[in-house]
């Protein structure tokens, strides 16, 4: 299958690092979280998979929707909450909930536009089968 896109990030000192995209757009110092002993006032590894996967998600949201000709009464909206939790054997896990407000929109039918948009979501194809990924829509 050939790339569409790709783009490459390099680290240097981990959670306690520096990020920067080859192209020197995304440039950014990340530290462990505060609630896990980390320095306040920075980003960290789980808020950049929660930004990206909100994003990628409600970009696939809107593809859906397009395709099916639904105009909801405002933009949609994905809030991602990411968890980082011990999977009892020394190591982690990541947990996910995509909180999902589709304006004007009967939640029945943005239940159907929500699991359709997780079908075609890059994040959620890559993630399904390997973390809990909870689908939410909400008003």
């Amino acid at each position: 299958m050939e790339a569409l896109y790709q783009t490459t990030v390099a680290v240097t000192g981990g959670r306690n690092g520096k990020v920067r995209s080859e192209d020197g757009v995304l440039e950014l110092e990340v530290r462990t979280p505060k609630e896990l002993g980390g320095k306040e006032g920075y980003t960290n590894p789980e808020q950049l998979f929660a930004a990206g996967y909100a994003a990628c998600f409600d970009s696939a949201l809107n593809l859906i929707m397009n395709r099916e000709k639904v105009k909801p009464a405002s933009p949609s909206t994905v809030k991602a909450t990411v968890a980082l939790k011990s999977n009892g054997a020394g190591g982690f896990v990541l947990g996910v909930v995509l909180a999902v407000n589709i304006p004007g929109i009967e939640k029945a039918q943005a239940q159907e536009l929500v699991e359709k948009a997780h079908v075609v979501c890059p994040y959620s194809n890559a993630t399904r089968g390997n973390i809990e990924v909870q689908l939410e829509v909400i008003e």
